[in-house]
């Protein structure tokens, strides 16, 4: 539901001074010897005896982060938004591992939005508010009045939107002022993956959606009956973004998973392997990995550096005749066959209105169909077929029956790949992405929370 917020070059070569820079940041930049420091081993009995009775059954509901309280209604309000972009398709069990995921993610937004704050780059209301309207515009397709309204329909709110919006705003302006600054990108970087993007014109590149749950050996049962839930809900029929948004403890959680384009000898063998025999649309998982399991939804893949077939614009009109109301199977069969003997006698596409007003079928054109946003039969059946033939007929009995002729195609031209600057902007993503999630880890290490 809510908007991609990116960081891109463009909105970041303007660097700020450092003078003001948290002492967050200055972790990161600190010597590799107090980052060992930072990250010695625990020592953890191999058979602790636990002291005193833990009770999975209370959970918290609210908290107090450094001061600020998060309430039960704004769990519940965020709470309610997720469940919504699934269909309400969550049984109670997984709707209560959900409600503690949401606490601990609004716990990490009150903690971004605190360090914006006390760095002077809070989001300001103005940005907040002019979000929100893109947010309705483009995902509502609605006014924010009428955005508002569809929110208290299924127990949110428009606060809580805006809440999220304000975190991912704030957390950019402080990756803009306190990490990006110091993330550095030689030209000769740039060249050199350049030039083994072209030397691999032709392989195939996969993108990929991730959701990366983090286990240890003592844990290690539980977390992977979680991801085996979690694939339940997903073939039912759940929204692999807003899962990943809020299950995912990668970096690329806040995208909704999406690796982006890759080739799959960037990925740990054991994902790698799962992938290759992936379809577009499929789920493969839970994957066990070093240090935990991943959930993998193939969302696409092509050639690198080469022309996608899929990308052609098709010129089609549709072809269809309506079924009456109380049409019988043997009568929608007499006149489906009219209908395709109707089709046959077509001489191009110049030709369909005239014999399509024969037997009251109606005709609709349109000239700017890409072949990949169809179904994948048609797809398939279509990048096959000659200018002025018809696809075979579909449909069913509520639907009508109906037909697509092809009066024309425009391939695409074949890729050049991302330029200097855009490669750039790629490597930079990456490295400010790996510095946030350890500027995030150094905010929850530093805080003060009490749970109620």
């Amino acid at each position: 539901m809510m908007s991609k917020l990116t960081i891109s070059r463009k909105t970041l070569k303007r660097v700020i001074g450092s003078s003001t820079m948290s002492a967050a940041v200055l972790t990161l930049c600190a010597s590799s010897v107090l980052a060992q420091g930072a990250n010695a081993p625990l020592n953890i009995p191999e058979n602790p005896v636990i002291f005193g009775k833990n009770d999975p059954n209370v959970r918290r509901a609210t908290a107090i982060i450094n001061g600020e309280i998060v309430t039960g209604t704004d769990v519940e309000h965020r709470l309610a938004l997720i469940i919504s972009a699934n269909g309400n398709k969550i049984d109670a069990e997984e709707k209560e591992r959900l409600r503690m995921q949401v606490l601990r993610n609004l716990i990490d937004e009150t903690l971004q939005i605190q360090e914006a704050k006390a760095s002077d780059v809070p989001a300001e209301d103005a940005q907040v508010e002019a979000t929100y309207e893109r947010v309705a515009t483009q995902n509502f397709g609605q006014s924010p009045e009428a955005m508002a309204k569809y929110l208290e329909r299924v127990g949110s709110s428009p606060a809580s939107l805006k809440r999220q919006i304000r975190g991912e705003l704030a957390w950019q302006n402080l990756l803009r002022r306190n990490v990006q600054p110091f993330v550095n990108v030689s030209e000769g970087e740039v060249q050199e993956r350049l030039q083994r993007l072209q030397a691999e014109k032709g392989t195939e590149e996969y993108r990929i959606g991730e959701i990366f749950l983090a286990a240890t050996d003592v844990n290690q049962a539980q977390i992977f009956a979680n991801a085996e839930k979690i694939v339940e809900q997903l073939k039912e029929g759940g929204s692999f973004v807003a899962y990943a948004r809020q299950y995912s403890q990668a970096s690329t959680a806040a995208v909704g998973g999406d690796l982006g384009w890759i080739r799959l000898a960037q990925l740990p063998t054991e994902l790698a392997t799962a992938a290759s025999s992936m379809a577009p649309g499929q789920l493969a998982g839970p994957v066990a990995i070093p240090g935990g399991f991943s959930i993998l939804y193939l969302i696409d893949k092509r050639q690198v550096l080469t022309a996608d077939p899929r990308d052609a614009l098709l010129s089609l009109k549709q072809i269809s005749i309506d079924f009456p109301k109380g049409t019988t199977n043997d009568q929608a069969t007499k006149v489906a066959a009219n209908f395709a003997t109707m089709v046959k006698a077509i001489k191009g596409c110049g030709d369909a209105e005239t014999q399509a007003s024969k037997i009251g079928a109606t005709v609709v054109a349109n000239d700017q169909i890409k072949a990949r946003d169809l179904p994948g039969a048609l797809q398939e059946t279509l990048l096959n077929l000659p200018v002025g033939q018809t696809t075979p007929p579909f449909g069913s009995i509520e639907e009508g029956v109906r037909v697509l002729m092809l009066c024309g195609r425009d391939d695409p031209q074949v890729a050049n790949g991302p330029n200097f600057d855009e490669m750039m902007a790629q490597i930079e993503d990456d490295r400010v992405n790996k510095r946030a999630q350890t500027y995030l880890r150094d905010l929850r290490r530093d805080a003060v929370i009490e749970y109620n």
